[in-house]
C-alpha cells in the first residue's frame, strides 16, 4: 500500500467517524441534561481537532511532495548518498554528508531548494523532527517567493 493510499483511507475513516460521532453528539445534546450536553459538545469539538490535524498532515505531504518533484525535475534532488536495497540512503553516509547540506542551507537561507535538501538529509540521518522542520521551512520559502 502506498503512503497516499493509506492517507486517503485514514481520511475516509475520519469522515465516517465524524459523521457517526456527530450523530451521537446531537443525541446527547438533545437530552437536555447538563452532563449529556457537555459530552455532546466534547464529541463535536474533538473530531474537529482531529480533522484539522489530519488536514495539516495531508497538506504538508502534498506540498512537500510537490517541492520534491520540482527539485527532481530541475535535477537537484540527487543527494549523492549510497542507497540500501530498500532505496533509503545509508545512514552512516548520510551522517557524514549532513554537514555539507547544513552549510548549504546556512549559506543560502532564502533557498527553498537548500532547505529541502537539508530536510532530506535530516530524514536520511534518521532525525524526522528536524527533517519536518526543514521541509516546512522550504515550503514557507517557496510560498513567499511565488
Amino acid at each position: 500500500m502506498t503512503t497516499r493510499t493509506g492517507a486517503l483511507i485514514m481520511a475516509a475513516l475520519l469522515v465516517v467517524y465524524v459523521v457517526l460521532v456527530g450523530w451521537r453528539a446531537v443525541q446527547f445534546i438533545g437530552t437536555g441534561e447538563p452532563i449529556a450536553i457537555g459530552i455532546g459538545i466534547a464529541l463535536i469539538v474533538l473530531p474537529i481537532i482531529a480533522a484539522w490535524a489530519l488536514w495539516r498532515e495531508l497538506a504538508f505531504g502534498i506540498r512537500s511532495q510537490a517541492l520534491v518533484k520540482r527539485l527532481e525535475a530541475e535535477g537537484g534532488l540527487e543527494l549523492g548518498l549510497p542507497l540500501r536495497p530498500s532505496g533509503r540512503p545509508e545512514r552512516a553516509a548520510a551522517d557524514a554528508a549532513f554537514n555539507g547540506f547544513r552549510a548549504e542551507a546556512e549559506a543560502a537561507p532564502d533557498s527553498w531548494r537548500a532547505w529541502l535538501r537539508l530536510g532530506l538529509a535530516y530524514d536520511a540521518a534518521g532525525d524526522r523532527r528536524r527533517a519536518r522542520q526543514a521541509v516546512r521551512r522550504a515550503i514557507e520559502l517557496d510560498r513567499a517567493q511565488r
